[in-house]
């Protein structure tokens, strides 16, 4: 079972219906402030976060960069870019644990990341 913990400024619940449509029964999925989120995180009581917001780095990740530091977060989709499967794959790899991105992408992001994770 993964953990997965949604902060960010927009379209939370519509992104927690996405993560439990994606994952099923492999997910637990919690919504929380963003503070709350990202200590859910840092104190072991969720796996990944997870955030929007209109830029996909500012509202979504600036708590997460805060307290987990800048090299367990990523932006996988801002208003200019979009990363694509092998590059959220590589992130994932790499030890990222908090993705932002802008609320547009956010299925198509959770498309690629969910699956990913649950690997």
């Amino acid at each position: 079972m993964v953990r997965i913990v949604i902060g960010g400024q927009l379209k939370k619940q519509a992104i927690e219906k996405l993560v439990k449509e994606i994952g099923g029964n492999n997910v637990e999925v919690l919504v929380k402030g963003d503070l709350d989120a990202v200590m859910a995180v840092k104190n072991n009581k969720a796996d990944y976060y997870i955030g929007a917001c209109e830029t996909g780095s500012g509202g979504a990740l600036a708590m997460a960069i805060a307290l987990l530091g800048k090299d367990k977060c990523v932006t996988l989709a801002s208003p200019s870019t979009i990363k694509n499967k092998e590059e959220i794959e590589k992130e994932v790899e790499s030890g990222k644990i908090a993705f932002g991105f802008t609320a547009s992408t956010s299925q198509n992001i959770l498309n690629i990341l969910i699956p990913y994770l649950l690997k």
